[in-house]
């Protein structure tokens, strides 16, 4: 009886410790690599005007320019991206699907090697084989994962992509700009809000790596903070060539 019930502790130990992170980042990685993008750019824009000695209005205007240019840009890049992705990804099945149909059998036996060559005894591969080839779009969907490396039932929607995108670089965009907005008269405090926001977003991001928060936090903060000063030298720097 102590047997059974150590051998139970330990399946719920095991069940309980053995899971692992999200590989593939999910929703999260895009949102924050989206709304990183957004600060970076918009911070890195927003600073080079104000290098160049622009008045207060034109560093909000550049802003709010940035902003929307970027978001629509990320939006309709992603759209074209992942509906081409997807028309791609559509069409390869369609030429399983007419393989399935025209030669049967030797998909069949296809399936059944892709078995043999991960161990499975032959007798076994072929009656594995032959049983999940029973229903055609079963027999689809374990080609497209076996060949092709997708899911049919999970493929990514272009609008979704689009929507998510635009709103997750807006978001970051925001940021810089939101201290001019609420009556802020100096460029300080726009880059402190940014610098916090990049922070954060690192931070945020080490939930899909391996890395820890503070470090992930802290090279975002570092990547960011360069880049708003290699562009506040540069609007110097043609500010001082104009004039």
């Amino acid at each position: 009886m102590a047997i059974i019930e150590t051998e139970a502790a330990l399946h719920v130990a095991h069940r309980d410790n053995h899971t692992h992170r999200d590989v593939n980042g999910g929703w999260l990685r895009p949102a924050v690599f989206g709304a990183m993008d957004g600060l970076v750019s918009n911070l890195a824009l927003m600073t080079g005007v104000a290098g160049g000695a622009a008045g207060q209005q034109t560093i909000v205007l550049s802003g709010l320019a940035g902003l929307a240019a970027g978001a629509f840009s990320m939006a309709a890049g992603e759209y074209t991206s992942v509906a081409s992705q997807r028309e791609l990804v559509e069409a390869e099945l369609d030429v399983e699907r007419r393989e399935l149909r025209k030669h049967p059998k030797d998909e069949e036996a296809e399936l059944a090697a892709l078995y043999e060559a991960r161990g499975v005894e032959p007798k076994l591969a072929r009656e594995v084989a032959r049983q999940l080839s029973r229903d055609p779009e079963q027999a689809l969907e374990i080609h497209a994962r076996e060949e092709l490396g997708i899911d049919p039932s999970d493929l990514p929607s272009p609008l979704v992509a689009a929507v998510s995108s635009f709103g997750s670089f807006a978001l970051g965009a925001l940021l810089p700009v939101l201290p001019f907005l609420l009556g802020a008269e100096a460029l300080w405090p726009a880059v402190l809000l940014a610098l916090a926001g990049l922070f954060l977003c690192g931070a945020v991001v080490a939930k899909v790596t391996a890395r820890s928060w503070w470090f992930s936090g802290l090279r975002q903060l570092a990547l960011g903070g360069a880049a708003a000063g290699v562009t506040y030298l540069l609007g110097t720097l043609f500010d001082s060539a104009l004039g």
